[in-house]
């Protein structure tokens, strides 16, 4: 659920999880829901363990082979076996360096692959999920979802985990090879560890807790940056940039101060490490030397053994610096797979056939409707609409009008009741099959970074550039369109930031006239636009409304008069239904609603012809913004 965080400052967002908490260093059900992703690559990562093992092995076996050189050959005088164990030796560095360059290149392979297989999972996942999933998430939460937290589990696969694996390996067989060759020597080289692991729990502790104050110092600095800019237009209108620049730097210099503690402490883990291995090998010159005066022990595993002890403490400095990218990574894979487990409330029922070409008979059968179980937004709403027929919905905001059309193209289902198409219920019919043949165009329509002719074929991606032009001249767009530089191959902005909001509204009448839908539906459709873009409109719906069922939610009263029937909503329910002279002479909430837009259109001076929705099957705009 969206809400604040709690008493650790954190937030909590949608899955439960707060974005600034660490996982568990190992949880076998993240773990588990891993392997089918590295299962579809499985030769690779083959590859790669052989790869870390033939490295692991190679590492751990150089000292001894050190070792042996000294004691048969160099204190000897051998040279024909000095010769013989330089190129074994040679043949272990290069087998290492194989098998470095393998568990490098191929567990990156693995881990980029993977990448990509989970990142188009969640958004073919997030593209399947119902409205109501979006209306309690923040965006930039699901964002994080499909980048930082894929990025933190693939940056752990491409090191994370074959590294630990590998220290770990290493640290057993140096430990056990020592141990083998002398178990005296050993335990005294070895008598650090247990004073080692109580300052790498202790630096834990304290790492712990200034990586989190970095992780929700960034939080709050991209929050900052993300609020600033998308508000650019408030804070130069209301010359805010000193004092806002003055709380950045705050919150951008709380950022650096927690990066330079978390800094301090990891350069102080590094000394801690530095002076247990000169403890060590203290240990390991006199003890060991020692041993060799007394005959015990020979040069050569002397030599072997402090180069094992200060191959033995790399892996430990490793996993300690390891620790909290495991931590991270397990908490990525949680709110990943709780993403992924989250199925959409509204989906096809087992066996929904494909819903046959529509006609347009749409019917609401007492269905009442809430987005949350207490609060009713629609109430035992019934209504009949003909094949086409237009249907003007008009309301107070709140009054439930863009709720009725949702629920129609069923971007929620119904609390209670039922709607039917043609007789069929729609909750029992594909989604798929029914959204291809229904059209929407919304108030704020929404253009895609893609050029003029994709965002019109866009509900129709196989139209040849014959028909894009066709339903361009239908919504009075083609002139337009071809006084620009490139024409239909003109790149828009970000959301089409580049054209006017009525020019954007044409661009979503003409993907709406490509697409031909039997149900059509106009949300609030000419409430954002000026007089000029709204005549163009007007001609287009001329051209667009006949033949199809059509539900209009109207800005301007004066466009819906030629509606075929006007439904006057209040308060989640239908209140008065009819023509345009019959809601007047009820005097009821539609006369006073239309006294009202007419008081203020003609203080504005923009006034509308009547005859807006003339066609056989006119439709309609509303009055108020809507839930």
């Amino acid at each position: 659920m969206m809400g604040g965080g709690g008493g650790g400052g954190g937030y909590a967002n949608y899955d439960g999880w707060d974005d600034e908490t660490l996982g568990a260093v190992y949880d076998k059900r993240i773990l588990v829901r891993l392997i089918p992703y590295i299962g579809q690559f499985k030769l690779w990562a083959a590859i790669a363990v052989i790869g870390m093992l033939a490295a692991t092995f190679s590492s751990v076996a150089m000292p001894l082979f050190i070792g042996l050189t000294v004691d048969t050959a160099i204190a000897t005088g051998n040279t024909a076996r000095l010769a013989w164990m330089a190129g074994l030796f040679f043949g272990l560095v290069v087998i290492n360096a194989i098998g470095l360059w393998l568990q490098s290149r191929y567990m990156a392979k693995v881990a980029h692959a993977m990448l990509v297989n989970i990142r188009t999972q969640l958004f073919g996942h997030l593209q399947k999920q119902s409205l109501s999933f979006y209306d309690k998430q923040q965006v930039g939460r699901l964002m994080s979802r499909v980048v930082s937290d894929v990025e933190q589990i693939q940056q752990v696969m491409t090191g994370g985990i074959i590294g630990t694996l590998s220290d770990v390996l290493t640290l057993v067989g140096i430990v056990v090879i020592m141990f083998v060759m002398d178990w005296s020597l050993a335990s005294v080289t070895l008598s650090v560890v247990p004073a080692l692991i109580v300052i790498s729990i202790f630096w834990q502790r304290r790492a712990r807790v200034a990586f989190l104050r970095v992780r929700r110092a960034i939080s709050v600095v991209n929050g900052s940056l993300q609020e600033n800019v998308s508000g650019v237009r408030v804070v130069q209108s209301m010359n805010r940039e000193d004092e806002n620049m003055r709380r950045f730097d705050q919150i951008n210099y709380d950022h650096l101060d927690a990066n330079l503690r978390a800094s301090r402490l990891t350069a102080g883990m590094f000394p801690a490490v530095e002076i247990m291995v000169g403890i060590s090998m203290a240990v390991v010159i006199i003890y060991g030397g020692w041993q060799v005066l007394q005959g015990a022990l020979t040069v050569g595993f002397l030599v072997a053994f402090t180069l094992w002890v200060q191959r033995f403490f790399d892996p430990i400095r490793n996993i300690t610096m390891q620790y909290t990218e495991l931590q991270r990574a397990m908490a990525s894979g949680q709110r990943i797979f709780e993403l992924l487990d989250t199925q959409p409330q509204v989906a096809d029922k087992q066996g929904a056939q494909a819903i046959p070409p529509i006609k347009g008979r749409v019917a609401f059968e007492n269905v009442s409707f809430s987005y949350a179980d207490d609060i009713p937004v629609l109430r035992n709403v019934s209504l009949d609409a003909e094949p086409g027929e237009t249907i003007a919905l008009v309301g107070e905001t709140g009054a439930g009008k863009t709720t009725f059309v949702s629920l129609i193209a069923r971007f929620y289902d119904v609390t209670s009741g039922r709607i039917t198409i043609d007789g069929l219920d729609v909750r029992d019919v594909q989604h798929e099959s029914l959204a291809h043949q229904m059209g929407i165009v919304p108030q704020e329509p929404f253009l895609f970074s893609d050029t003029i002719e994709a965002n019109i074929r866009f509900g129709k991606p196989d139209a040849t550039r014959a028909e894009v032009e066709s339903a361009a001249r239908g919504a009075g767009l083609h002139e337009i369109i071809m006084h620009m530089d490139n024409g239909y191959d003109t790149e828009l902005q970000e959301r089409g930031a580049n054209l006017s909001v009525g020019h954007r509204q044409l661009v979503s009448f003409a993907r709406a006239i490509l697409a031909d839908p039997r149900i059509l539906i106009l949300d609030e459709a000419t409430a954002n636009i000026d007089t000029r873009t709204e005549a163009r409109i007007q001609d287009a719906l001329r051209r667009l409304l006949p033949g199809r069922t059509s539900f209009v939610i109207a800005h301007r009263l004066s466009t819906i008069r030629e509606a075929s029937r006007i439904v006057v909503m209040d308060n989640g329910a239908i209140v008065e239904s009819g023509t345009h002279n019959q809601l007047l002479a009820n005097n009821g909430i539609y006369a006073r609603l239309n006294a009202i837009s007419y008081a203020v259109e003609s203080t504005n001076g923009h006034t509308t012809p009547s005859a807006a929705l003339t066609a056989p099957a006119g439709g309609a705009e509303d009055a108020a913004e809507d839930n």
